[in-house]
């Protein structure tokens, strides 16, 4: 894991942006922290970041539009914060560009492994590998993180598409939920299939024609998953 990775912690109480800067700075990341989104837009061009983390509910501009500001510039990693556990609140999160999706209250040794494995997917060139991934109606482009099916360009969050390529590079195979959480999301992740269930369902939407019977990603029942770029 490279030191002294550079993250912008935001969040409008001081307590929890206290304990944050301690427990990162503790694991050698650079930190800086701000109290509201246009604060965050400020850092964020200044100091250019490594990874952002959000909380939903701040004045003004929550975490959610926070997101979408990113997203039109970056696509840096970022994880969002919040006391709200239900599963529309997530979608929302994820769809505006959220790579990943922690309820408060958390754990830090927890928090610290998502921030790890985000840092980890950050897209680099792979010399050995060809920039472009195409087989059946898909076509992948690495390098720009595009994705095109069946000549149709899908918009991924980054954090789709990383599992799509997860999948697409085991095209063919089952791959269990316990396998695709510990690649995506890290070792800690291993039992929360609600984060599969919930990005399965949004890249579903975006590839499938109908998302109720899917052709590329098809669900092993109490296994995982298996991709088809041909469907």
């Amino acid at each position: 894991m490279t030191e002294n990775r550079k993250i912008l912690v935001v969040d409008d109480e001081p307590q929890i942006t206290r304990v944050l800067r301690h427990s990162l700075v503790a694991h050698r990341f650079d930190v800086r922290t701000a109290a509201d989104a246009e604060s965050a837009m400020d850092t964020f061009h200044d100091w250019v970041p490594d990874l952002i983390i959000t909380d939903l509910q701040m004045p003004e501009i929550n975490g959610i539009e926070l997101c979408r500001m990113i997203r039109k510039e970056s696509q840096i990693p970022i994880i969002v914060l919040s006391v709200k556990g239900e599963e529309r609140t997530k979608v929302e999160a994820l769809d505006a560009g959220a790579d990943d999706y922690v309820t408060k209250p958390f754990g830090i040794d927890e928090l610290i492994a998502r921030v790890r494995a985000v840092l980890r997917r950050a897209p680099e060139p792979t010399d050995g590998e060809s920039q472009v991934l195409e087989d059946g109606d898909f076509t992948i482009n690495m390098a720009t993180r595009e994705v095109a099916v069946a000549g149709e360009p899908v918009h991924l969050t980054p954090k789709e598409f990383d599992l799509l390529v997860l999948l697409f590079r085991n095209r063919g195979k089952v791959i269990t939920h316990r396998a695709i959480l510990a690649t995506i999301w890290g070792g800690n992740s291993t039992e929360q299939t609600e984060y599969l269930r919930v990005f399965v369902g949004q890249i579903r939407k975006k590839i499938e024609k109908d998302p109720a019977k899917p052709r590329y990603i098809r669900t092993e029942p109490w296994v995982g998953y298996r991709f088809d770029p041909i469907g």
